[in-house]
């Protein structure tokens, strides 16, 4: 691809799409990642049940990636959580734990994990649960309906405040 269409000649990955008011680029984003606290309001409702209404979450940052958000269990309707068997492993954040979530009859397996002993540099997400979005009926980042990251491994939430291009579209496995 020539640089003009938007593929950086040297460095394998695409050239950073520009940066609107109010927006971060993931480009800028670190490697390896980081987790930070945000005050922004992470809101999920799945078959009219509110599941998630926080202002305390976290959210993990790395290059290429819209934010994941990281929420408090006392902020989740967790009574519409269930363990799941299912376990993975992150270079960065350790062990992961997944959560089905059941509301009826209506069942989303492993649509949601956690890291009950993650690495120190993720103490702070301990126990909290970040959620793939795709699946969800709506997700929102202060009240805007977001879209999930692409790529059906990806649990990163893009709202208004990030800039691409993302990782987890066709051709950007090496980003």
């Amino acid at each position: 691809m020539h640089a003009r269409e938007g593929v950086s000649l040297f460095g394998g990955h695409p050239d950073p799409d520009p940066v609107g008011p109010g927006q971060e680029s993931v480009w800028d984003y670190p490697r390896p990642a980081i987790a930070e606290p945000t005050d922004r309001r992470i809101q999920i409702v799945h078959k009219d049940i509110e599941v998630v209404d926080s202002r305390a979450a976290w959210r993990t940052l790395e290059t290429s990636h819209p934010p994941t958000y990281y929420i408090p269990q006392s902020d989740i309707a967790m009574e519409h959580l269930q363990p799941n068997p299912r376990r993975t492993m992150c270079e960065w954040k350790g062990q992961a734990n997944y959560w089905d979530l059941a509301i009826g009859d209506a069942r989303l397996e492993a649509v949601a994990w956690s890291y009950p002993s993650p690495t120190p540099a993720f103490a702070p997400i301990k126990d909290y649960l970040a959620f793939y979005p795709d699946p969800l009926d709506r997700c929102m980042v202060d009240g805007e309906a977001i879209t999930p990251q692409p790529g059906s491994f990806y649990g990163g939430w893009i709202s208004q405040y990030e800039a691409g291009p993302f990782k987890g579209v066709p051709g950007s496995r090496f980003w």
